[in-house]
């Protein structure tokens, strides 16, 4: 079924992208049983331990994961008679790399996927590969090392194959599973830009684009041989994994922010147009994350349940806004399933025994097929957030210099509610975007347009709309949620 469907997608140019669950196996993979069967090679390919020692000597620096269902990071097996490390859920055991065999046993599981003409294989949790007593046992230099080493080889055998780092971690880990130093550019070609995403949905909350200057001015650069894949969702949580400093610096204080991100999108202010659940709150350090589809967390839902005409406007506006921004950052655009239509939540999972205590099914709806047959036919905010996104991505597969060539420039401003950049070539016309982020109208004068190159002498084209930008006004209005594709002819 596999090689017919991976031979269908290559007839119509599409690729397949295969997660590979690097970390851990199911406590029902083949190696798993074999140990619990006692077999001692294959318990030496898991951390397994007779006692409570060396587990509790871990747990004094390991982080919970998931604190609500799966607390702790051991699990005790009574058929071994042993505690297994178990980081995500006690049904997921974590691989030991320090056995060298793992390292060749995983392998030759990765070239079966390249030989089957897997395109893009996803490396899960990659960030957790290397485990080590007195640290966090994320984003260590071995675990680098490991995916390097996977790189090295597979370059080797299916060179045409390439990596994706699910490494949802701080911004400044982010960057490195690009590859640093003598391994520049030779671990992960694509990485999600989680950065971004959590940026994005600060930036909604808040109406204000401080954090998110602050942010990715002071990112590292990534490699040339590496792109983002941008995002404002996926199939899980959103995490607030801002950098603490950088909320300091803005004068926000980092716990009480984050505070108020998890009420403003899991329905704890009443003026908030949002409509999420916090997952996986950790009393103990007030750490939460956030569930919903798009559509809801940015006021769809609230907007047809109360019938009120100006927040669903202004919730199609948010959701056309993220998604333009996205699409003309820099990197791959990647749009989750259902949002390009405004999928709203999916509570059918309450109902469900193995689904009811993970918000995350909130946002893992079937798709409508049947409004998607009726799409074009329908005056309804779904059409035009499905016509607002086609017609985007249209403009950017007509505008080369959307291609990521590390050839985005971030233009600081000093209205707090504008986010500025700019996609450069030298060949090709430069594109200015700007995005205005509040639910109020805002100006931007004409001369900070015009200092960044784009002269009112020209004809300045507005992509998106297809009109001029007015030549002889000393200033410029964007509209609530907003933004502009600006040429210069």
């Amino acid at each position: 079924d596999l090689l017919s469907l991976i031979e269908e997608m290559h007839s119509k140019q599409m690729y397949l992208m295969m997660d590979f669950v690097v970390n851990h196996t199911s406590d029902e993979f083949i190696w798993a049983e074999k140990a619990k069967k006692g077999e001692e090679k294959y318990q030496s390919y898991y951390y397994t331990f007779p006692n409570r020692e060396i587990p509790d000597a871990y747990e004094q620096s390991l982080p919970e994961v998931f604190p609500e269902s799966a607390p702790g990071n051991f699990t005790f097996n009574k058929e071994m008679n042993k505690w297994v490390m178990t980081v995500f859920n006690n049904y997921q055991w974590d691989l030991n790399y320090r056995n060298p065999e793992v390292f060749m046993a995983m392998l030759t599981n990765l070239v079966s996927l390249a030989n089957y003409g897997v395109d893009v294989v996803r490396f899960d949790a990659l960030a957790f590969l290397w485990k080590k007593l007195g640290s966090n046992s994320q984003n260590l230099p071995e675990a680098h090392n490991l995916i390097s080493l996977f790189r090295m080889c597979l370059q080797t055998i299916a060179p045409g194959v390439i990596f994706l780092a699910e490494a949802i971690v701080s911004p400044k880990e982010i960057i490195k599973y690009f590859g640093e130093d003598n391994k520049k550019g030779n671990e992960c070609e694509i990485a999600y830009n989680a950065t971004l995403m959590a940026l994005l949905w600060n930036s909604i909350a808040t109406k204000k684009t401080s954090l998110l200057y602050k942010s990715l001015i002071n990112l590292p650069s990534k490699p040339k041989e590496g792109t983002w894949i941008n995002y404002i969702r996926c199939h899980d949580d959103i995490g607030l994994g801002f950098e603490d400093k950088y909320i300091y610096e803005i004068g926000w204080d980092a716990y009480l922010h984050r505070k108020f991100l998890l009420d403003y999108y899991s329905k704890g202010i009443d003026w908030s147009p949002a409509v999420g659940e916090i997952f996986m709150f950790n009393p103990k350090n007030g750490d939460g994350r956030i569930t919903g589809s798009a559509a809801s967390l940015l006021g769809l839902e609230r907007g047809i349940k109360e019938n009120d005409s100006d927040v669903i406007e202004k919730a199609v506006k948010k959701i056309v806004l993220l998604h333009s921004i996205i699409l003309s950052f820099g990197g791959i655009p990647m749009l989750y399933a259902g949002d390009e239509i405004g999928t709203l939540n999916d509570y059918s999972f309450l109902n469900d025994p193995g689904k009811k205590d993970d918000s995350r099914w909130l946002n893992r709806p079937m798709q409508n097929w049947a409004l998607i047959e009726n799409i074009d036919s329908e005056e309804s905010p779904q059409t035009q957030i499905y016509k607002s996104i086609s017609q985007l991505i249209a403009i950017r597969k007509n505008t080369s210099v959307f291609a990521d060539r590390n050839n985005l420039r971030i233009h600081s401003n000093p209205n707090p509610h504008l986010f500025i950049y700019e996609r450069t070539s030298e060949k090709e016309r430069n594109i200015l975007i700007i995005c205005n982020f509040d639910e109020h109208a805002q100006i931007i004068e004409s001369g900070q347009i015009e200092s960044l190159g784009y002269s009112a002498k020209n004809e300045r084209l507005d992509l998106v709309t297809g009109k001029n930008i007015r030549q002889n006004s000393a200033l410029i209005e964007l509209l609530p949620f907003q933004f502009i594709w600006l040429s210069q002819n």
